[in-house]
């Protein structure tokens, strides 16, 4: 029994090192016709990494030959059903350029952008590569407006518009994260001013409110009546545009003690009643009378 298990691992190990020195003596080859049956069928077992290798090496032979764009095509594919983007990118990407009307160049297109999009990175980590596939996939859908990848680009798309979101979106909440109320306020608006469709918009505009409260509550008492009605147009920007959020209660309740603060400081209350008009009115008569206190302070 032992002897026979012997033979089977000999055996075993025999066809391996035949294998072996078999693919070795194709990759040193200059047999075109060998080396690109080869590779093909290293491509159809899905033996893709000695595909690439081969088709790579095919390459210097069948250049300038009918041949040489089925040989780099393969080449790039091989790569990418390796899951080496990054090379695959780069082959698509010279492909393309030689061979734009090539049978293959509409295919290689595609697979570029999708090498772009797949080397992409997480949101905490740096987004210079999707910017660059967001670019890429742009262009693509302006100058191929029929192709029938436009779901699976449209898809793409979304997913790294909402990763670039969700960054700006968490970046700004590092200073709230902080108690760096101003900073916060500053940085959320800025998200929305960049891109007033954040995906993150009912939260960004909490935190906007948040930050102004809280900014208001613990600054020096010739600061806050200012800084609370600062807090008052950012709740009242939330709730009309946010009627129904889920934040709305929280707000409300921090509305109210920011009523009361604005009591203490000599503030008709500002109640849901007084219309925007007035509210504008008279809000810019406290923010005058706030302005001349401070002049007459200093």
């Amino acid at each position: 029994m032992r002897l026979r298990n012997l033979f089977v691992v000999l055996a075993s190990l025999m066809a391996l090192m035949s294998c072996k020195s078999e693919y070795e003596m194709l990759l040193n080859s200059n047999d075109a016709d060998a080396k690109y049956e080869a590779a093909f069928r290293y491509f159809n077992e899905k033996k893709y990494s000695r595909a690439a290798s081969l088709f790579e090496s095919l390459s210097v032979l069948t250049n300038g030959t009918e041949r040489d764009d089925t040989v780099r095509y393969y080449w790039g594919l091989s790569n990418y059903r390796f899951k080496d983007y990054y090379t695959a990118e780069t082959n698509f990407d010279q492909f393309i350029t030689s061979y734009p009307r090539s049978p293959f160049a509409s295919e290689a297109t595609f697979l570029r952008l999708d090498c772009l999009y797949r080397q992409t990175l997480r949101y905490e980590l740096d987004q210079t590569p999707t910017y660059k596939a967001i670019n890429e996939i742009s262009a693509y859908i302006l100058d191929y407006p029929e192709t029938d990848r436009m779901q699976e680009c449209r898809d793409m798309l979304v997913e790294l518009n909402n990763r670039l979101d969700q960054k700006a979106y968490e970046s700004a909440k590092l200073y709230y994260k902080m108690e760096d109320y101003l900073a916060s306020r500053i940085a959320f608006k800025n998200v929305l001013k960049d891109d007033a469709e954040n995906i993150f918009r009912e939260d960004i505009l909490y935190y906007i409110a948040m930050s102004s409260y809280k900014y208001a509550h613990e600054s020096v008492p010739s600061k806050q009546k200012e800084r609370y009605l600062s807090f008052v147009d950012d709740y009242l920007n939330f709730v009309g545009e946010l009627p129904e959020s889920r934040y709305r209660k929280e707000l409300d309740v921090v509305y109210q003690r920011a009523q009361k603060a604005l009591g203490r400081h000599g503030v008709t209350d500002v109640d849901e009643e007084m219309s925007e008009r007035d509210f504008a009115k008279e809000r810019r008569k406290l923010l005058k009378e706030a302005k001349k206190a401070e002049t007459s302070e200093k």
